[in-house]
This record gives C-alpha cells, sequence and structure tokens, in this order.
C-alpha cells in the first residue's frame, strides 16, 4: 500500500510540475515575442543552414589528419640532433684572462696610491665618551666610589719629607 501512494504521489507531483512548466514556458514565448517586435525581423527569417553528412565527414576527415600529424611530431625521439658540445675555456685563454685581471688591479692601486700622496694629511679624530644614561643618584655614588679608589695619577704628588712638615711660624722665620 505504502509503495502505491508513493507511486501515486509522485504521478501527481509530476502532473503539477509539467503544468508549471508549461506556465513558464508560455510566459517565455511571450518575453520573446515582445523582444522580437523590438529587434529587427531580418533575423528571425533567416533559415538555420545545416551541413550534409558527407561535409561533416570530409571535416572529420580533416581533423583526424591533422591529429595524427601532431601526434607524429610529438613521437618523434629528438635524439637525431647532436647536442652541442661543452665549451670548455683553453689554458692560453684563461691565462690572458688572469693577466688582464692583474694589470688593471695594478693600475687600480697605483691610482689609489697617487690619490692618497696627493691628499692633505688626514686629521687626527678623537673618540668621543660613550654617554651613560643613569640615574642622578647612581652617578654620584660613581663617582665617589672613584675617588676613593685610587688618586688621580695626573696630579703631582708631594716629595717625601725627612720630618714632620714645617708649620706656619717656621715658615715665616
Amino acid at each position: 500500500m505504502r509503495r502505491q501512494i508513493d507511486h501515486s504521489l509522485l504521478e501527481m507531483a509530476l502532473v503539477g510540475y509539467r503544468a508549471k512548466r508549461e506556465e513558464v514556458v508560455q510566459k517565455m514565448a511571450e518575453i520573446e515575442r515582445q523582444l522580437g517586435a523590438a529587434s529587427a525581423p531580418s533575423a528571425a527569417a533567416k533559415p538555420k543552414r545545416k551541413m550534409s553528412a558527407a561535409g561533416r565527414r570530409a571535416i572529420a576527415a580533416a581533423q583526424r589528419k591533422r591529429w595524427a600529424a601532431s601526434k607524429k611530431a610529438a613521437e618523434l625521439p629528438k635524439t637525431a640532433e647532436a647536442p652541442k658540445p661543452k665549451r670548455r675555456l683553453s689554458r692560453a685563454g684563461r691565462a690572458a684572462i688572469v693577466a688582464a685581471t692583474k694589470k688593471r688591479w695594478a693600475l687600480m692601486r697605483a691610482e689609489a696610491a697617487k690619490a692618497a700622496n696627493k691628499k692633505a694629511p688626514a686629521k687626527v679624530t678623537v673618540r668621543k665618551a660613550a654617554v651613560r644614561k643613569s640615574s642622578p643618584a647612581k652617578v654620584a655614588k660613581r663617582s665617589v666610589k672613584k675617588a676613593a679608589k685610587k688618586p688621580n695619577p695626573r696630579t703631582p704628588r708631594p716629595a717625601p719629607s725627612a720630618g714632620p712638615a714645617p708649620t706656619p711660624e717656621v715658615v715665616a722665620q
């Protein structure tokens, strides 16, 4: 029973879709008719050209012939042509290149030496001390530590004396 219901249901759906298709076809025909009236009438009057079976056979044979020629060209091995031998540099050629390179570098060095002799004496450059970024408290601590570490070697030290240092009264006499 279930199979019959499904079958009849499908037949009814098919009938409904055919009816809708007829509606769509009619609407399309109406639109085409309206477009046809707007376009040139000569386009609709031309009959479609038909090709004879003999013409189709002739075209097919010509195409097969072209394909055969194309495949035959692809199948030919390319070993028939001898490959070009690899070019090698002779000893004499290499020696000539080396000699020319040495000559060129010698000229460049000579020109550089001439230019160096003609130039003014080079300036003496003084390197600047690197700037350190730190807080003022750290800078103060660092300077105190340096001062306590050792005395400045650039300042002259007093000569050692045999006795105690003279007092101002003794110096005044």
